[in-house]
């Protein structure tokens, strides 16, 4: 059963800033892997319990690693609610991301 995705305007305008390569990878990545079981954690996905992000979300959150970037989602029913897109940088820890 596929799920759909929206994006909402913070990840929209954090996605303008990014290279278009980057921008597609990133999306094509979100196509790939969150239409399908979006809540089943992965080697490029999972679950971030104890993390209060700095966006408005419904816990729990989620992070997609795509390369040097990390999708942060929440899951409502069959929508996934994209929130924010940001990058990291090498040895950075995701609450530093935050």
């Amino acid at each position: 059963m596929a799920v759909s995705v929206r994006f909402s305007r913070l990840a929209l305008e954090s996605l303008k800033d990014i290279r278009v390569f980057d921008r597609g990878r990133i999306v094509q990545a979100v196509e790939e892997q969150l239409t399908h079981e979006p809540t089943v954690q992965t080697r490029n996905r999972k679950l971030l319990p104890d993390l209060v992000p700095s966006f408005p979300c419904e816990p729990p959150i989620w992070e997609l690693r795509v390369g040097d970037f990390r999708v942060f989602y929440d899951v409502d029913q069959d929508v996934v609610h994209i929130r924010a897109v940001l990058p990291k940088r090498p040895h950075q820890a995701t609450e530093q991301v935050l």
